[in-house]
Formats: C-alpha cells, structure tokens, sequence
C-alpha cells in the first residue's frame, strides 16, 4: 500500500518537478539547461527508498524545486510517505544557523517531529547504536569544494560509519562552485583533522558525488591509513551517486541558498578558499560584518599600511567573533571580481603589515587549515607567491591523476 502511495504521489510530484524546470530552469542569457541536482530527481531515486527505514544527512541547503521556490528535501520525502527514522544535521546544524565550530546539540525537528542527530558536537561520527535499524543513508549537503570545509569530513565519517554496520548510502549531487579549480597545497599526514581529513589539494575540482567516488575509490583516504606506515582498511562501503544533469566542471552555477551563515553571496564562495586560511591566524575574516570572507582586519593591522577599517559584532552566525568590537585594520576585497584559485598575497601582504607579526599565525590552526606546515615557515621566510606555489605542483599533478579516475562530468 506504501509502494503504490509513493508511486502515485512520486508521479504527480515528478509532473511538477519537471515542469517547474521547464519555467525557471533556464539560464535566461544562453537558454540552455540549468543543472538539475540529484536531489531534485525524485523520480530516479524515490523506489529506492519504498519501504525502507531512511536515515539522512541533510542542512538548510538540503532542498528540491517547486512552483513557489523551494521545499526541503525532509519535508518533501516525509509529505510522500518516505519512512525517515532520523536526520544528521552536521557543522551549523539542520537550519544551518548556528557559529562555525559551535557544538550542534540533539533535538527533535519541530516541524516534523523526526529526531536530529548532531554530527558536530560530542559526535562527528554516527554511532552504531544511532544506526540501528536503519536501511540507507541518503546525503545532500551542498559543498563549496575547499578542503577545510568540514561537509566533506562529515561525508566521509558518514560513509566508514555506514561502512562498518553494512548500510548503503545514497549521495545526491550538487553543482560545486568550484568545480573547474584544483589548487594549493596538498593535506600532509601530520595535519590531518577534521578540518583536512584525506591528501587532497585545498581546492580539489570535485562534486561531492565524485569525492564520494573517489574516497571509496581509495580506501587507504576513506579509512585514513595512508602516510609513511600504512595500515588496515575497513570494509567496502556500498554507495551510489544520483548525479547532476546539464552539468559540467564549468558549468556557471549561482547557489540558491547559502551554503553556512558566513557564506552569503558568491564572491564570499570564491573568495572563501584564500580567505578562509585567516582562520588560522589571529585576524578576522569578516565574520560579525554584513560582508564576511571580502575583507579581512585585525586591531594589529599596521594604520599606516591599511586604509580599510570595520568593527566586528556579534550577529547570527557570528555571535563571537574575533576582535569582537574592536576597530580593525585591513583589507577590502569586496571589489575582486576575478577570483581564480587560492591567492596568498593578501595573506602575505597582512602579515608582513602586521604591527606584531609574531602574532599573527596561531598554532596549531594554521597549519590545520593549511593543511601543512610549510606555508607558515615559507611566509615567515619571505618567500614569494610565485616561489610558494611552485612547491605545489608535484603534489597537485600527482592529485589530478588519481581524481581523473572519479569525474562523472566532462572537464568542459
């Protein structure tokens, strides 16, 4: 009775879905094709979940299309009679509104009465017990493709987790902003965290369906026994991807609704790679402005240097920030418009005008961001920009040959 209720509600819903992208699925410049997301392709996985106990890993960016804008996948999969037994809201929780690195609590969904289990707080990982009598684990979180963005640490605990228990997960595709990008320094062993968990590039050039490939792909990155000693791997996860349409790595796609509450607008999106690593350092990367990750201060900024001031306060998604009150000396780059890969001479740049550089990186967050050592000691040695990113190239070429073997959309 359940299977003919989907089928029935998945076929009208499938009508609407397709004929809202016949509307708005355009791009109104080229009138070609807009990406359809995996999520959005309800008529090419709802069997998948007919008369199964449904576990998903979801935030605000977790949503498909409709005639009035768009519905949350939750709600659209509980309104067909989908059998969700919980939800994993990961870093800035299920509504996606709380402060980066704040612990997300367990609560029950108001709206649906569903239980949310938090993946940032006392666990990353899902616990067996908070597998127990589940079937399939869908994925659809929206990633911005930086390596320290931690929905992709979130993924891959998800997969070992479901993995060690036997459940498969289902992972439904979204467009990267960042998709055409492979830069940075390669993640070394001995800074691995969960701001940098497997030896990828700080922008790696992938959709989350293809880092999921590739993380089962290479086993030795899904279970984190890579580096000098090696080790044990842990079983083969069951996965498969419902991947994008009308979409390649160039594909100019505009995200609909903020990915995090610091994460705003586009040019945040493509500035967040090279701004992003202040994180690590003692400055403020905009966070508690109204214009977070396009400028960067700190009150150790030199006066004489920086011309750009702002103060940050406590807001939503920022109610701590650094320097919180304080007048700020920095950078405004809210006028770059061609942002093109990590660019370290704003950071260079900040600190040699920092008015007490000694304090400027903190450890060991910078390197954790970084992903290694090296940058830090090679910025203190006055290295150039130039020189630095010369240093990236083995590792970025070694990179792109092992993600060529995971791309499920062409290059261009």
């Amino acid at each position: 009775m359940r299977t003919g209720l989907i089928y029935v509600k998945n076929t009208i819903l499938s009508l609407l879905v397709t004929s809202c992208f016949g509307i708005i699925g355009l791009n109104a410049q080229t009138k070609t094709p807009q990406p359809v997301t995996g999520a959005a392709q309800l008529s090419v996985y709802l069997e998948k979940l007919a008369l199964k106990n449904i576990a998903i890993v979801a935030n605000q960016t977790s949503v498909v299309p409709s005639k009035h804008g768009y519905i949350h996948l939750v709600d659209t999969l509980n309104s067909l009679g989908v059998s969700i037994v919980k939800v994993f809201a990961p870093e800035h929780g299920f509504r996606g509104s709380q402060d980066a690195g704040a612990d997300v609590s367990d609560e029950v969904d108001a709206k649906t009465g569903i239980p949310l289990i938090s993946l940032h707080g006392v666990n990353r990982k899902p616990k067996p017990e908070h597998l127990a009598g589940i079937d399939l684990v869908v994925f659809d979180i929206q990633d911005v493709g930086v390596r320290f963005y931690t929905y992709i640490a979130t993924l891959q605990l998800v997969m070992q987790a479901c993995a060690e228990q036997g459940i498969p997960i289902l992972v439904l595709d979204r467009p990267n902003p960042n998709a055409h990008l492979i830069d940075g320094p390669i993640m070394e062993w001995e800074n691995k965290s969960f701001l940098g968990m497997t030896p990828v590039p700080l922008l790696y050039g992938m959709t989350i369906g293809e880092y999921a490939l590739m993380l089962a792909g290479q086993p030795d990155w899904l279970w984190e026994t890579y580096g000098p000693d090696g080790g044990k791997n842990g079983p083969k996860v069951s996965l498969e991807i419902i991947p994008l349409t009308h979409y390649t790595h160039r594909t100019n796609y505009q995200l609909p609704i903020p990915p995090s509450p610091n994460l705003r607008e586009t040019q945040a999106v493509a500035l967040y790679p090279s701004l992003g690593l202040f994180e690590g350092t003692t400055w403020n990367a905009g966070r508690g402005t109204e214009r977070p990750f396009t400028q960067v201060g700190s009150p150790l900024g030199d006066p004489k240097h920086f011309t750009h001031t702002y103060i940050p306060t406590a807001r939503p998604g920022a109610t701590d920030p650094k320097h919180k009150d304080k007048v700020c000396y920095g950078l405004d780059l809210s006028g770059i418009t061609s942002i093109q890969g990590v660019h370290l001479s704003w950071l260079i740049e900040t600190y040699r005008y920092s008015t007490d550089p000694s304090k400027f990186f903190l450890d060991p967050g910078f390197k954790k961001h970084a992903g290694t050592s090296m940058l830090q000691q090679q910025i203190e040695s006055g290295m150039t920009e130039a020189q630095i990113r010369e240093t990236w190239q083995k590792g970025l070429s070694e990179f792109k040959r092992i993600r060529q073997n995971y791309l499920l959309y062409p290059e261009r």
